[in-house]
């Protein structure tokens, strides 16, 4: 018991003893909010630079600890109805999001670490890998993926040694972010025609009809740079359209998030696909970007704020007596970025209490922006109990509604916003959705609420008055509760004061788990076709633990591959059926145990009605009516060393 006694005090005396922070707390939070986007503060100069470097270094260390503790997995998106073939389940219509696997309705295009594969999908009996693209030495690392009629566009990182200034001086990440944009004109043989590169990690992106947008933290040492007198350049970018030389962006154009003030630099870049004289516009901030969200109209930035903490030897003497923790002031500040043709420019800023939990905890709505987040912390009991709020901000990102206090205790684990609604899952014992109203800006109110065992981690609209939970069954056990198995439910907000759970369904047992509850698109959904599916990893209590009756224990693994659904309001769930691309060697060499593997499902599309399931191994089709076997394509014998993939493929 002694070990964590001392973490948590040296945390309190961390806590305590910090250097007072620049973001604002109480009315100066409006204050801030207030001020207009065109007077962000310029860096200017590197010495100024080291001066705000300086002033808040001492904070880094513990915001970083306080945010990883709170984060929960980023939760998931929006998938609109499918016609000829599913698109990737995205938040916002009209609004894509790049992911590992994408289909045109004819080909598949598949991105993994080592290559990028296009391969032919119809007919599903002959199914053949047309290209596969490659990158010398490793030197580039796909990501994920965009593809239109005209292009595909590939995310990834780049090996390549730092771009800007000292080597030393940058944290061990990943030196850039590329953009390669081919024409697929011709299957077989994609030409690029476009090179783009920014310093630093990949955050996230958008694409919006032809124009990209790209969001990059550039992280750097701020011991280094306070330790050098050499001057260290600005980050950089490259743009092939205007030549192979890296752009170096001047301290001069640099600006910084008062608010929120982070060793790295976030760049946020855009480009019009359909121009090829449109030059890459790139910003740089002092301040790394958290959760991105985007509308057709605006892309919005959201930062952790950690507040103002006491100063000096007091409050270290203070720290060492008996006396209540501060509560958490910690904020969220958001930034709005106006998107037009390929081109972005900060034009506003707000800020809320709280921290978000991800990109489903902010909805654009009109000419108002809604925000969910959750201050203090689960394991208080004091005033600094976590509280769940929702707010609503005007043009300006100004407050203009507030729904405070909502399930203290507990904290939000998904959230979703439906027009003139919001759903809210808190946890902590059980799974308490709330379904607020919001047809009036200025007074958000809680409709009613569902209390059910276990939780959601994301919320998929079904139709006006239905909505999917995914996540984990629970049991309660004292002051907490322990996670089963996956969870799939459908619930009725028919009666908006009185939600239900319509259906449900459990997979497996504690330790089964989906890429769907962090990754929303995972998720192949049609209302149309009464389809639900996604992959998930199976584990089974053994017949022992069960009659043991031992809710704590793990599972054993059983399966790995795609759940398929048949959803509808009269029978709820029904199974259609598994598919796994794993032999049955596979799992007798499995054991009790199984880890990540290129034999794993990681996503499911549909075209026409034939369903693809499509792992790093391997593409397979199979009958939506009939779920029987179609055909098949084996990827894993193409490594980046054989020339004639045709032949073996």
């Amino acid at each position: 018991m002694k070990k964590p006694v001392t973490w948590f005090l040296a945390c309190v005396l961390l806590y305590a003893a910090m250097p007072a922070f620049v973001a604002p707390s109480g009315n100066s939070i409006q204050q801030a909010a207030a001020a207009g986007a065109d007077e962000l503060p310029v860096i200017g100069t590197y010495e100024h630079l080291k001066q705000l470097l300086k002033t808040n270094w001492e904070h880094f260390s513990f915001a970083e600890a306080q945010k990883s503790a709170a984060a929960a997995p980023p939760a998931a998106g929006r998938a609109d109805r499918i016609a000829a073939y599913s698109a990737t389940n995205v938040q916002v219509q009209g609004v894509d999001e790049a992911d590992v696997v994408k289909t045109d309705g004819t080909y598949l295009y598949q991105a993994t670490p080592d290559d990028v594969r296009i391969i032919r999908a119809s007919p599903a009996n002959a199914m053949k890998l047309m290209s596969r693209l490659t990158y010398q030495d490793g030197q580039f690392r796909p990501l994920e993926l965009y593809v239109d009629e005209k292009r595909l566009i590939v995310i990834g990182h780049s090996n390549a040694p730092a771009l800007s200034g000292n080597s030393r001086l940058a944290a061990h990440v990943p030196a850039a972010v590329q953009a390669l944009v081919y024409d697929i004109k011709d299957k077989q043989n994609p030409k690029l025609t476009r090179r783009l590169e920014l310093d630093g990690e990949y955050l996230s992106s958008r694409k919006i009809g032809s124009s990209l947008y790209l969001i990059a933290n550039k992280r750097i040492n701020p011991h280094l740079i306070l330790e050098q007198n050499e001057e260290a350049p600005g980050p950089v970018y490259r743009d092939s359209a205007r030549g192979d030389d890296y752009q170096t962006i001047p301290y001069q154009e640099i600006r910084y998030f008062p608010e929120a003030i982070q060793p790295a630099y976030l760049l946020a870049a855009g480009i019009n696909l359909d121009d090829p004289r449109h030059p890459l516009s790139v910003h740089a901030y002092l301040g790394a970007g958290e959760n991105i969200y985007a509308s057709p109209s605006n892309l919005y930035v959201a930062v952790t704020a950690q507040p103002a903490p006491a100063e000096g030897v007091k409050a270290f003497k203070r720290a060492l007596l008996p006396q209540p923790l501060p509560p958490d002031n910690t904020s969220t500040a958001v930034y709005r970025f106006a998107l037009k043709n390929g081109t972005l420019s900060l034009d506003g800023k707000g800020m809320v209490p709280g921290r978000i939990l991800n990109q489903f905890s902010m909805d654009e709505h009109g000419t108002y922006l809604r925000i969910a987040t959750t201050s203090g912390d689960v394991w208080r009991t004091d005033e600094g109990i976590s509280k769940n709020n929702l707010y609503v901000l005007d043009e300006r990102l100004n407050i203009t509604g507030k729904l405070e206090g909502i399930a203290p205790g507990e904290r939000i684990y998904s959230v979703r916003f439906m027009g003139e609604r919001a759903y809210m899952v808190t946890f902590k014992k059980v799974d308490p959705l709330f379904v607020i109203d919001l047809k009036q800006p200025n007074a958000p109110t809680v409709l009613g609420a569902l209390k059910i065992p276990g939780y959601s981690d994301y919320l998929h609209p079904y139709d006006e008055h239905h909505i999917i939970g995914f996540g984990k069954d629970a049991i309660a056990d004292k002051e907490w509760a322990y996670y089963q198995g996956m969870k799939v439910a459908l619930f009725d907000v028919t009666d908006v004061n009185n939600p239900k759970e319509a259906f449900k369904t459990v997979i497996g047992d504690r330790g089964t788990d989906s890429d769907l509850l962090s990754n929303h698109k995972a998720l192949l959904f049609s209302l149309e076709k009464h389809l639900l599916a996604f992959p998930v990893t199976v584990r089974e209590l053994t017949d022992a633990q069960k009659t043991a009756g031992d809710f704590r224990g793990y599972g054993q693994f059983v399966f790995q591959g795609a759940y398929v659904y048949r959803l509808d309001l009269q029978h709820g769930f029904t199974l259609r059926g598994r598919i796994t691309h794993l032999s049955a060697a596979d799992y007798k060499q499995a054991g009790v145990d199984w880890y990540e593997s290129e034999k794993n499902v990681q996503r499911i599309l549909l075209i026409g009605d034939t369903l693809y399931t499509v792992s790093r191994a391997a593409v397979e089709a199979h009958d939506l009516s009939t779920m029987q076997k179609l055909g098949s394509l084996s990827l894993s014998n193409c490594h980046k060393y054989l020339s004639r993939l045709q032949d073996l493929c």
